[in-house]
């Protein structure tokens, strides 16, 4: 890490800076075993990669620059801005570009920043006067339209809030900016974050950047249309029923939902609170891995508001080995069986993590089906009490647009107070039976979903199954998302690198891995 953005770290982590008591304080048998020869994962994240960016003076000689240049990752991005060989201007532009010929055929992008170039040119200004603001400093970013930002509205997909303009940042977007990043605009998503598909009053529907006929997963599809577009390098996404995972398989990028208790929710509209609170993870969405890791530590820590997050220490995924890592992996949970594509993908995944030295078994964890049985059930509980709220809250008139799918019905009858209680109690006792079968494990190898991208409506068919990640809103384990294969019609199909609790960087790791064996993003063909 450069001293400028050392010191950056220094000063936004203050209130929650890593000690080494901190890294001694956790359980012992959530640390990884380390093999007697230190072999590294091979990745070295936010190293310097070979890309149309390492050019030096001649970057303004070709043509391809320009076309390529939207395309590059976040990290490329920051290193080329710091090596003066484009300006943030330049990209910003670039993404625009990007933003206006791709956004008219997947509507992703719902609000654009009007002030993006002008804080760009700041950006280069303040990096002329050797005054660079953090590790993303010109770095563009969007961020998905739950998250608050100041001064642009931000609607959730609600019709109530389809004016709303908040007076502050989200958290998150807050410390993107904080670290120097442009905000380009807000990214689509469904009425209060809760669809399988990405489709609402205030701005419509949104479509697959790999096939215009199917969804972009929900809910965060806007989020992973665009990234996987290039219209951006990376966003933010929610997770409370695998809301960032399902969009980064189906759209062909990485993305992970950090532990729980990670990142500060603070700013994201709605705020479930009470037990909705407990599933719901903010993390990023980028085409390469090397982004989850340059971000994940910018919107990590403590915030003096969420009372849910832990100032525990995030590990370098850098220092992860691989070798002797202990691996299980499996393609069917009992529940969905998955195509034989998705199939083939975690087998080819495994492989790769073979081939770097990890320990493979063939394992399914205990209880998983039950896990995703007992979040739904947590989920409606209440009758949907909860959604009630929501819209009143939003001044939504009447139902919003969602909640008359028939996979989701909203005149449900409350649980009694005992049966909730009982209902509580089986959810931790699954949590511990998950816990005490991990302790031999390092990290789970598995399907995103049984399939990958299904047409615009699809979600409401009997065989549509997310029940491969929804377990891990239950047991708020880290969980990453990287594309490991293509149909032969050309979708994307991810996998899931589940880890202990707060071991992201095991998770990151492996997921570097399977990257470098399988190509990860693709370019679409739009």
């Amino acid at each position: 890490m450069r001293s400028a953005d050392r010191r950056w770290f220094e000063l936004r982590d203050r209130d929650h800076r890593r000690h080494l008591d901190a890294m001694a304080a956790l359980p012992a048998d959530h640390r990884i075993r380390r093999p007697t020869t230190a072999v590294r994962c091979g990745l070295s994240f936010g190293r310097r990669a070979t890309t149309p960016l390492d050019r030096g003076s001649s970057r303004r000689e070709e043509s391809v620059i320009d076309v390529e240049l939207h395309q590059a990752s976040a990290a490329q991005m920051a290193e080329a801005i710091r090596a003066r060989q484009v300006s943030s201007a330049e990209l910003v532009e670039a993404c625009l570009r990007r933003i206006e010929a791709v956004n008219p055929l997947i509507n992703a992008v719902v609000q654009v920043a009007d002030s993006a170039l002008s804080e760009a040119r700041r950006a280069d200004d303040e990096l002329r006067r050797g005054r660079p603001r953090g590790p993303l400093h010109g770095v563009p970013f969007t961020a998905k339209d739950s998250l608050d930002t100041a001064g642009i509205v931000t609607t959730a997909g609600t019709v109530g809030w389809a004016n709303r303009v908040p007076e502050r940042d989200a958290t998150v977007v807050a410390r993107l900016k904080a670290a120097g990043g442009i905000l380009l605009g807000k990214t689509n998503t469904p009425e209060l974050t809760w669809s399988d598909e990405t489709n609402n009053l205030v701005y419509g529907r949104t479509s697959n950047p790999y096939d215009l006929a199917r969804t972009p997963g929900g809910s965060s599809g806007g989020a992973g249309a665009i990234v996987a577009a290039a219209g951006s390098p990376l966003d933010v996404g929610s997770d409370t029923g695998d809301s960032i995972r399902q969009p980064s398989h189906v759209c062909g990028i990485a993305g992970i939902k950090p532990t729980s208790g990670r990142v500060p929710r603070t700013g994201h509209t709605p705020s479930y609170r009470g037990f909705l609170e407990a599933f719901t993870q903010l993390g990023p969405m980028a085409r390469r891995v090397e982004d989850l890791a340059l971000v994940l530590p910018i919107i990590a820590g403590p915030d003096g508001e969420d009372p849910h997050v832990a100032p525990v220490v995030l590990r370098d995924p850098a220092e992860v080995e691989i070798p002797g890592l202990r691996v299980a992996y499996f393609t069917d949970n009992g529940v969905r069986r998955p195509t034989a594509e998705t199939i083939d993908t975690v087998v080819a995944a495994a492989r790769s993590l073979a081939d770097a030295g990890a320990h493979l078994t063939e394992r399914v964890p205990p209880r998983i089906a039950e896990a995703a049985d007992v979040w739904q059930r947590l989920i409606d509980a209440d009758g949907k009490a909860w959604l009630a709220r929501l819209l009143a809250a939003a001044g939504t008139p009447g139902r919003g647009s969602f909640v008359d799918r028939p996979d989701w019905p909203v005149d449900m009858p409350a649980l009694p107070g005992d049966e909730l209680s009982a209902l509580l109690e089986e959810a931790d006792d699954i949590r511990a039976s998950l816990l005490r079968w991990i302790q031999d494990v390092d990290l789970v190898l598995c399907p995103v979903m049984p399939q990958p991208a299904i047409r615009h409506g699809e979600s409401a068919e009997p065989w549509f199954g997310d029940t491969y990640s929804d377990v891990h809103n239950l047991t708020g384990w880290p969980a990453a998302v990287v594309r490991a294969g293509t149909t032969p019609s050309g979708l994307p199909i991810g996998v899931q690198l589940v880890a202990p609790p707060w071991r992201e960087d095991v998770a990151l790791a492996a997921a570097a891995v399977v990257e470098s064996a399988l190509g990860g993003w693709r370019p679409p063909p739009i």
